[in-house]
């Protein structure tokens, strides 16, 4: 099967940055995980730091830069940059930067991207996973996310910016 889409008409995800365009998806990729993320400065990919212990993890910048968090310290990747993470290894990529990045996030295998979220919570101060509701909201879907530990709400965010000047990914 071939199949052809076009990554700009895609609609966005929910999560934290300004687009999210699950391609893999899109195209029924079976093998791999393939996401196109719009990271405005300030923004976070993905919902916190976190590790995936059965999946490889690529990023690769397009424009902008980003800065991946790892247990070894902050890796800076500019455009045309492409940065690796090893199963288990934890990390979480933001955009520190003064313009927005776009970013393309491949992992394999897909059937076991199963992150798990180790932060600490703001309300108790454990470090654990977060769990996460589906809600509506405003017309549009929201996760909110809850300490794994105590139930308090860490985050909350849609898919798209919240400011209505989307410009996609």
């Amino acid at each position: 099967m071939v199949k052809r889409v076009s990554v700009s008409d895609l609609p966005d995800a929910p999560n934290p940055t300004s687009g999210k365009k699950e391609v893999d998806e899109a195209v029924g990729a079976s093998a791999f995980g393939f996401n196109v993320y719009e990271v405005r400065p300030g923004e976070r990919v993905p919902w916190g730091y976190h590790s995936h212990p059965d999946h490889e993890e690529l990023f690769y910048v397009v424009s902008g830069t980003i800065t991946v968090d790892t247990e070894d310290g902050p890796v800076r990747a500019e455009a045309g940059d492409a940065v690796f993470v090893s199963p288990g290894e934890k990390n979480r990529a933001r955009n520190d930067g003064a313009e927005a990045a776009e970013v393309i996030a491949v992992g394999a295998p897909k059937d076991e991207d199963g992150a798990v979220i180790e932060e600490e919570c703001p309300a108790c101060g454990a470090v654990t996973d977060r769990t996460y509701e589906s809600v509506e909201s405003g017309g549009r879907t929201e996760y909110v996310l809850s300490c794994a530990a105590c139930g308090a709400e860490t985050d909350q965010f849609g898919a798209g910016p919240d400011d209505g000047n989307e410009t996609g990914a």
